[in-house]
């Protein structure tokens, strides 16, 4: 397992993150100890959660991730072995069981600190996250951006920057970064940090996958320059790429069968298409869908950390055999050239 320090901290970081976005949901609290032991057997010591997870949001469900890995470390005892990561929700559908009058603002953000620091029984959070603007913006499959001065609500993000760094100063959190973040916000944060002397974004958590490679366009040239890495999720585009579903034919139990909602990088013939080209240039170079997937994702430059996810010890321990496989300068050509001809079919 390679180890980096995320630039502007002393965090330091293994190249594969594991996600626990199902546990609670698809995966049980026995399931979910079990990845732990997997993964931390492998050398991962980069742990995501959420106060919204797992997903699918529910009010029933709600915070059940943090719990979980909360009662993991307490019984390990290992909790200054790992970089915990999580996130504050902001206001939207998909987060309004979490808090009655959800803002990015310094109540909230408060609130939130305090009840993830008791659902994960640990004293600090190493790198608490903006989980998506509160603001109009392009995330989440948006792409077309419509201005609504006259009619948006939001919490400007100089306010929201100031709670940050106050949970900062109290010692609550160490770092903080933003997720499903735009050029113009990650710019903005940093701008604000800087002229008010206040805490620095650190990372950005946005997904990237080959068919979502939307960050390449701006984010990449500002993580570089403002050396702010990419914290990259959906590596495999919700399992898409592990070909799978590459007859468009959920396959009974998975995540799509189950939810619907996950069909973003499955719901039309571009996508597919797309996605059985990948397939068949990872076979012609004697791999898996999977494994060049996620050896693409480790092989870019602005990657810090590849979030990867499972619902299974199988499909974790693929997940992180991929680092036994290199891209060759052939292989990067070839799926550039797809990339041109399916340019981010599913951003």
């Amino acid at each position: 397992m390679e180890y980096r320090r995320l630039s502007h901290s002393n965090l330091i970081v293994s190249q594969l993150c594991l996600s626990t976005m199902t546990w609670g949901e698809q995966n049980t609290q026995n399931d979910a100890f079990e990845q732990l032991d997997l993964a931390i057997s492998h050398g991962i010591n980069f742990i995501d959660t959420a106060e919204m997870y797992p997903v699918p949001p529910r009010a029933e469900t709600q915070g059940e991730s943090e719990r979980i890995l909360g009662r993991y470390i307490k019984q390990q005892d290992n909790r200054h072995d790992l970089v915990i990561a999580t996130k504050v929700s902001a206001p939207g559908e998909k987060s309004q069981h979490i808090r009655s009058q959800s803002a990015l603002n310094w109540l909230n953000i408060h609130q939130a600190v305090d009840a993830s620091l008791k659902r994960l029984q640990i004293d600090t959070i190493d790198l608490y996250q903006v989980h998506w603007p509160d603001r109009n913006a392009n995330f989440l499959g948006q792409i077309d951006y419509e201005q609504q001065d006259e009619h948006e609500q939001l919490t400007p993000i100089i306010d929201t920057l100031e709670a940050l760094s106050d949970v900062v100063k109290a010692g609550k959190i160490r770092y903080i970064g933003v997720s499903n973040e735009t050029a113009w916000g990650l710019m903005k944060y940093l701008q604000l940090a800087d002229k008010h002397q206040l805490s620095r974004i650190i990372s950005v958590q946005n997904p990237y996958n080959l068919l979502n490679r939307s960050f390449d366009i701006s984010m990449a040239e500002i993580s570089h320059r403002e050396t702010v890495p990419l914290l990259a999720y959906s590596p495999l585009a919700f399992g898409a790429l592990t070909g799978k579903y590459i007859d468009n034919m959920p396959l009974e139990s998975s995540r799509l069968q189950l939810f619907k909602r996950f069909n973003r990088y499955t719901h039309h013939d571009t996508a597919i298409k797309a996605t059985q080209a990948y397939a068949k240039l990872a076979q012609s170079f004697s791999l898996t869908s999977t494994q060049m997937a996620l050896a693409f994702v480790n092989s870019r430059p602005f990657v810090a950390s590849n979030i990867i996810g499972a619902t299974s010890l199988q499909q974790l321990k693929s997940n992180i055999d991929s680092l036994q496989y290199s891209m060759t300068p052939e292989l990067i050509k070839s799926i550039n050239e797809i990339n041109q001809i399916y340019r981010i079919p599913c951003p």
